[in-house]
Parts: structure tokens; sequence; C-alpha cells
């Protein structure tokens, strides 16, 4: 891949990157709980997820020796023509498969997707691997039962911040099984790839309690299914890494972008700018340009595959 500024920064309109610039001048910008009494507070403060029409199926799924809850969304208009798997964000300590069914009930519909979001267990009171061992079980029982129950083998992963990280430390242990190949794309949107704090990339946010609470109990973070920029990234499916120009986590998806294509893979990075982390789930027109972005990706690389 080309490092070109004008290849890697996205072509938006003038006025969306106008209005962006305006959005978060005004708004005050957020950061996660800094403590374990700080995230139970932030924790609580939570309003339920919004309910998505019509609904999930909730469903439990072994593989693996697993058995993770997951929430399934069909397409409301006929066949699926491919299966998401969606792993959500909120920096492995906050979050739930269940705050993204509106979004997730959108994506199935719109792109005729059958979307199964897993719901894995959140540090610290479940830390490193639980997270990752429940998406590769949600993984491994769609590469196994994906075809009966949807009517298709045609797999995509992605997620947005922590779920980026989860998704692609999922398809690096569905490689080494030799589990891979039904993927046919990732979508990774502003995912963390160093918790090491190893690299310059790392270091800029070495400091931030979720990596205490995920990983504070591991020596070595350089792991890749902990910091996956570390890992042997050969023989993966195509992927989609999308992230903001004012992301603090910019550098560390340019290492990643770069590790993932000088491995042979086919990888596309889209930085959009006056965008922080996070900018996808913000009610701004570059948000909307980017979503919509990413879902034809998906579509291309999934239901056309």
């Amino acid at each position: 891949m080309r490092f070109a500024l004008d290849v890697l920064v996205a072509d938006v309109p003038e006025e969306q990157v106008d209005e962006a610039r305006r959005f978060y001048d005004s708004r005050i910008a957020g950061r996660g709980p800094s403590s374990p009494e700080e995230l139970r507070e932030v924790r609580g403060r939570r309003p339920d997820p919004s309910p998505a029409d019509p609904p999930a199926t909730e469903e439990m799924v072994q593989a693996a020796g697993v058995c993770v809850p997951v929430r399934i969304f069909t397409p409301a208009g006929g066949r699926a023509g491919g299966v998401y798997l969606d792993i959500h964000g909120g920096g492995f300590f906050m979050g739930s498969a269940a705050g993204e069914d509106v979004r997730n009930r959108a994506l199935a519909d719109a792109l005729h997707l059958a979307v199964v979001s897993v719901d894995y267990r959140l540090a610290p009171e479940h830390p490193w691997p639980a997270a990752p061992d429940d998406c590769e079980a949600a993984a491994l029982w769609l590469v196994e039962h994906a075809g009966a129950r949807f009517g298709t083998s045609r797999l995509a992963i992605g997620g947005r911040s922590a779920g980026a990280t989860l998704a692609l430390a999922t398809l690096l242990r569905l490689r080494d099984r030799g589990a891979v190949d039904g993927f046919t794309g990732a979508a990774l949107q502003f995912g963390t790839y160093d918790l090491s704090a190893q690299t310059p990339a790392g270091r800029r946010i070495a400091d931030e309690y979720f990596i205490q609470a995920y990983v504070g109990h591991v020596e070595d973070r350089t792991a890749p299914d902990i910091s996956p920029v570390y890992g042997d990234l050969s023989g993966l499916p195509p992927a989609l890494l999308v992230v903001g120009q004012g992301d603090v986590l910019l550098e560390d998806n340019l290492a990643m972008a770069g590790r993932l294509s000088a491995a042979g893979n086919d990888v596309e990075l889209r930085i959009y700018p006056e965008s922080p982390h996070g900018f996808t789930g913000h009610p701004t027109a570059i948000a909307r340009t980017a979503l919509s972005g990413v879902n034809s990706w998906l579509l291309e690389r999934v239901a056309h595959s």
C-alpha cells in the first residue's frame, strides 16, 4: 500500500469537514473511567440500550469448550447474503452486545446480512483471555453452523475500538486453527493494536486504566493475542481500517495497516479529517459518510464475494 497523504485521507465534501470541526470545537471530549470505582459509577449511570424492531434473537452458542451469549439479527426482507460477526467496543471493560442492537438491526436490513453480535465477558471481572476466548467461540460456531443456520457460509467480522482489536485477535486464532478461510473481510474501526507500550503509538495510551483492567496481570503484553501488531499477520482476509485524523490511535492504525500490507494481505486504510476516537458513533455527516463506506465495503466483500 502507498502512504501518500492524498491516498490515506478520505475525500469528503468540505462542508462535512467544516461541520465536524464545529461539532468537536463545541463538544467536551470524553474520557474513559480511570479507576475501578469510576468504572462502577459509569456502568451504573448508563441507560438501558434502545430496543431494535424487530428485536434480536438471543442464544447461547458453544465452540472450543466455551459457551457464550450472542444476539442474532436476520434481514427482515428475505434470505441473508452473508453473515457479519460484530464485536462491540468499550475498552474491554464497558459496553454490551445489546448496546449495538439498533445499529445491527439497521445493518442486517440494509445489507441483507445476518448479524451476530457476541456478548463477551468484560474486564476487570473477567480479564484477558476471557474476551478473545468468547469471540473465538462465536466465530468457530459460525464457521461450523452458518451454512445450515443462515443459508450462507460467507462470513465477515468487525468492530469498533476494543471490538476491532478483538476482531483481529480472533482472526489470528482462526488462522492458527486453519479455520479462517470462510471470512472474506474484516472491517476494523479505530482499534488499539499495541497494549504493551513498547511502540511510540502504544506509549500514548500506556497510562489508561482499561489496559490495567484488561491485561494488568500479564507480564509480556506483546503477545499477539493482546497486541496484534506484534503477530505474524500473514494469511488474513482483506481488511478495511477506518480511523479519524484526530484519534489518539491514528499512529497505531497506521502501523497496523503497514504490517498487514507487508504480510501480504489486502488492506485499505481510510483516515477521516477533523475526527477523534469513536467518531463513527457521533451525529455528524462525516460519520455517516464513513459508515456508508464501511457498509459498501462489507457488501462487496461478503454479500457479493
